[in-house]
């Protein structure tokens, strides 16, 4: 298996917190930065250039959303996983629309999360 690199984006310590423990369990898969909002999250995809980067809709400063078309200006291999609470399926619908390719809903499942970054390498 090709060795992945990620970059984990979310206001919640908690939550990347546990993003990343279900992304470096897997063998290969590595998290070389972390970010709280979306203009971090766009730092974070110029400096490393990241396989997979997951994005929190609703964040402080610069939302998810907002963020999409600019991470794919500065990293454009760079695959997107938006991650949403229930209920915002209309933001998800637009983040795909400005290049994300897949999403999981909080609170999330490993199984989901391993499906989504599967989704993403196979495009």
């Amino acid at each position: 298996m090709k060795n992945l690199s990620f970059v984990v984006v979310d206001d919640a310590v908690f939550m990347r917190t546990l993003l990343k423990k279900m992304i470096e369990e897997v063998e290969n898969y590595t998290v070389v930065g972390e970010g709280s909002n979306g203009f971090e999250a766009i730092e974070q995809a110029r400096q490393k250039q990241p396989d997979i980067l997951t994005l929190d809709i609703t964040m402080p400063e610069m939302d998810g959303i907002k963020a999409v078309k600019e991470i794919l200006k500065v990293s454009p291999n760079t695959k997107i996983i938006m991650v949403s609470a229930m209920g915002q399926q209309s933001m998800v619908i637009e983040a795909i629309k400005q290049g994300a390719k897949d999403f999981v809903v909080k609170p999330f499942e490993k199984s989901r999360v391993m499906q989504a970054i599967r989704n993403v390498i196979s495009t």
